[in-house]
């Protein structure tokens, strides 16, 4: 399956070892993981700048994902579907992706539930699909 993982759930991938670190190792091997250069651009701010990377350190994990994932071009959605408009990203690479599932602990997207026909779900909802 093609999904995108939510940059929330990268940065807990990367900052411990627990659910969100074997789910991303999961998606990896199982699925296409799909990320956008704004998905990956928020990633290495975030760890730089809230969790204290190095530049070498969060450029490593960029160049890693950049390895293991596809990474779409996006295009900006034609109105607002999220009430974050940053989260409207992480829609738009779901939807030039392809993708049928988006992984997220944000709550304004998990809100959603649906953006069209790709599912919105959290990590935990995530491996219960799995385990179906």
């Amino acid at each position: 399956m093609r999904l995108v993982i939510d940059t929330n759930v990268l940065i807990a991938a990367f900052i411990s070892h627990g659910v969100c670190n074997e789910l991303l190792e999961h998606c990896v091997l199982k699925h296409d993981v799909v990320l956008s250069k704004s998905i990956l651009d928020e990633l290495k701010d975030k760890l730089t700048d809230k969790f204290k990377f190095t530049n070498r350190e969060a450029n490593a994990v960029v160049s890693l994902l950049r390895s293991r994932c596809s990474v779409v071009d996006t295009q900006t959605l034609p109105f607002p579907v999220s009430r974050d408009p940053d989260d409207d990203n992480i829609i738009a690479t779901a939807i030039s992706g392809t993708c049928r599932c988006i992984i997220s602990g944000d709550k304004d997207l998990l809100d959603l539930k649906k953006a069209g026909d790709i599912l919105i779900v959290s990590p935990g909802q995530f491996w219960r699909i799995e385990a179906t």
